[in-house]
């Protein structure tokens, strides 16, 4: 009987080495940060050449980039499991306070992704993410409640969550107020969302 892997065996044991440098590479990127990391160190704590690590991984940016689609799936979830309803507020609060939860759980994860590609291309994952997070705002800009211009909107609440969520990564030492995030998305929400479709010719009170 040979000892030579069947092709089933083959792609399972090279999956499996996948996972392992994926993990490894997540533990490291945590210890080292995204500055201090290379393909040399993680090398070393997986106890393989670097060619090996070329043999599943072209280069640096192709593994950070399959470390990021891989826990974009987790965030994925995460907003996949929220449950919504008939409001659009409410279902926009839940769904921006879940991305605000991924990322202060997962601050090595988040910064990768928020970091520039050279390609400018997002994965599918990213726009996925982006249309569940974006599809109640584009309820109430249908429904006339918004105060300002959509892409204000967005880019207000985009801005409030990275600010959210970096501030608390780079400053872990700070006694941050649990009910930051819940508490800054109710004042953007007010700031911004009328409470009952506004008429063709209607405007805010000054």
């Amino acid at each position: 009987m040979g000892l030579q892997r069947s092709p089933e065996r083959r792609q399972l044991y090279r999956q499996e080495a996948r996972r392992d440098i994926l993990d490894a590479t997540e533990a490291l990127l945590v210890e080292e940060g995204v500055e201090r990391f290379s393909m040399r160190k993680l090398a070393a704590r997986c106890g393989v050449s670097a060619p090996t690590l070329y043999h599943y991984f072209p280069d640096k940016p192709a593994l950070l980039e399959e470390l990021v689609r891989a826990r974009l799936q987790v965030l994925l979830g995460d907003l996949r499991r929220v449950e919504l309803g008939p409001d659009p507020v409410a279902n926009m609060r839940a769904l921006y306070a879940a991305f605000a939860r991924f990322g202060l759980a997962n601050p090595t994860h988040y910064r990768l992704l928020m970091t520039p590609r050279e390609d400018q291309v997002p994965p599918p994952e990213v726009e996925e993410a982006r249309g569940l997070l974006e599809h109640s705002l584009d309820d109430l800009e249908r429904d006339g409640r918004l105060r300002a211009p959509i892409e204000v909107v967005r880019q207000s609440f985009w801005s409030v969550l990275h600010g959210l969520i970096s501030l608390q990564e780079s400053r872990p030492e700070h006694d941050w107020h649990p009910e930051l995030v819940t508490t800054a998305l109710d004042s953007m929400i007010r700031g911004f969302v009328r409470d009952e479709a506004a008429g063709p010719h209607e405007e805010d009170p000054q």
